[in-house]
């Protein structure tokens, strides 16, 4: 029966935009032809009374976002950070959301905190303070720990946001299913799989000992990082839906005013935000996956603080690399090789013509570069690119949603800091250094010591399957069965053992 509460779910969403006064704003944002306005207004209209009422203080996205829970936030949180997609005026407006919801009552956090750390919060704090922000998912406390005096950041879930995000999710399956049905040609954009990684990072957010370990890994990974620094989890006061971390202190990296007054150069903050993103994720592979500016706060001495880890990217050693080419090759103009490189990675069917997709991909990067940052529309180049791949029948990459919608993200806060920033002129030297390392000799010679040094751990394995193998060449009747199990992985396992041998060797020569 989860059937008919998802569609009311979603007339309701409609709804909402309708009373709130969001449908019209959304409509004019996003340009939308007439038709689709008349539509819009149609299919809502009748509907209008059955919608959340919302914060009448609020500006109409911003009341319908928060009205209609947590999920819908997180998207208006991607929002306030493209001004370029959606306008100045309404992005300052989203940054509402981003650190900026009502609290829910300091005693319900006491009572949580008490009942997830299993003591009085006396014996563990001597000052648990009202809220000091308040997001989608949880609020933060500032706190003195009653051992040591240290001022802490004490991180609590909301009551029942689990089973808020559950609701939401379960409807968002539900129209991407409508979607795929109604709508074939969507189905290479796999909407189901697009939603099932929105639940698997969510899932993530709710737990708050995963988000504890994601701080860590990623403190651990960026302690040599110039400008850059993380604050560590305090494990023993750390549970499922309680956070406990190091106090950071510094001024919200969206307040300009607060940063011009104290004399940071923008500029080069903007700077440093896009290339620590493309260190991070270029060179471990994890990233910050929600680097919004209610994300980062900045010190008076110009050191950027991230927080809230609860959504962090990986990316394999294999994507790293295609993704560094596809960059290096459209920094570099060279379209042709993006373009092989789309086809090696299987991000495009082969059946396709790769001259006709370089020469689609040169539609794409030209008019970005030499054009001022400020006339560049992202809104028109997302939506060009959308065209594109749809052209060229390629499937949304699950594994690269949270990469790319990251990068957008953050973007947009650089361009918040100096709307002229070019994200392909700063990227440059952070995608060459990568090259350098990791594809070239030297990226080979390390993949194959790898190699060697896996197969010394299955050594003791392979005199088993290489006697296996030859028995079987000495009875005819059992060498298909043989093979088909063992000859193929023997002589490619000892044919890249003796390969990695011989690069180990060379080495230390």
């Amino acid at each position: 029966m989860r059937g008919p509460f998802n569609l009311w779910r979603l007339i309701r969403t409609g709804a909402t935009f309708e009373r709130t006064g969001a449908m019209h704003v959304v409509l004019e944002a996003m340009n939308a032809p007439p038709r689709l306005r008349i539509a819009a207004r149609i299919l809502g209209w009748p509907f209008k009374l059955l919608g959340l009422k919302g914060d009448p203080d609020l500006p109409p996205l911003t009341r319908a976002l928060t009205a209609l829970g947590p999920a819908y936030i997180k998207f208006g949180q991607t929002l306030a950070t493209r001004p370029d997609v959606v306008g100045q005026e309404l992005a300052d407006q989203l940054r509402y959301l981003q650190d900026k919801l009502p609290p829910f009552p300091r005693a319900q956090a006491i009572e949580m905190i008490e009942q997830e750390l299993e003591a009085p919060v006396d014996q563990l704090f001597s000052h648990v303070s009202e809220p000091v922000a308040a997001a989608s998912i949880a609020q933060v406390h500032s706190a003195i720990l009653a051992e040591t005096g240290a001022r802490v950041a004490v991180k609590v879930l909301r009551p029942h946001v689990e089973r808020a995000f559950r609701t939401d999710v379960d409807a968002f399956y539900f129209a991407a299913g409508v979607i795929e049905w109604l709508l074939p040609s969507t189905r290479r954009l796999r909407p189901l799989d697009v939603i099932q990684h929105f639940e698997s990072v969510v899932e993530g957010e709710l737990d708050l000992r995963l988000e504890a370990a994601s701080a860590a890994e990623f403190a651990s990974n960026t302690e040599q990082d110039a400008g850059f620094s993380v604050p560590r989890p305090i494990w023993n006061l750390s549970s499922r839906r309680v956070m406990t971390l190091g106090w950071a202190e510094g001024m919200a990296m969206g307040d300009n005013a607060a940063l011009d007054a104290v004399g940071i150069d923008r500029n080069e903050l903007g700077v440093r935000v896009l290339t620590l993103f493309l260190r991070h994720a270029l060179r471990d592979g994890f990233f910050h996956g929600d680097m919004h500016q209610g994300n980062l706060k900045v010190t008076t001495s110009g050191e950027i603080i991230a927080l809230d880890f609860g959504i962090m990217g990986r990316i394999d050693p294999f994507t790293r690399r295609a993704y560094a080419e596809i960059l290096f090759g459209f920094i570099r103009k060279d379209y042709r090789r993006v373009a092989e490189v789309h086809f090696e990675a299987g991000y495009v069917p082969p059946d396709r013509d790769i001259d006709e997709f370089a020469r689609a991909l040169r539609s794409v990067g030209e008019p970005i570069f030499g054009m001022d940052a400020r006339h560049i529309s992202m809104a028109r180049l997302l939506a060009y690119l959308f065209e594109v791949t749809e052209r060229f029948g390629m499937e949304t990459r699950t594994e690269l949603i949270l990469l790319q919608r990251t990068m957008v993200v953050v973007e947009g806060v650089a361009r918040s800091l100096n709307p002229e920033i070019n994200m392909w002129h700063v990227a440059k030297p952070v995608v060459e250094e990568y090259i350098r390392e990791s594809i070239g000799p030297k990226a080979l010679a390390g993949d194959l010591v790898a190699t060697a040094r896996i197969l010394t751990r299955f050594g003791p394995h392979l005199p088993r399957i290489v006697e296996e193998a030859l028995i079987a060449q000495a009875h005819p009747q059992k060498r298909d069965v043989a093979q088909n199990r063992a000859g193929p992985v023997v002589w490619s396992l000892v044919g890249a053992g003796i390969l990695g041998l011989g690069v180990v060797i060379g080495a230390l020569i």
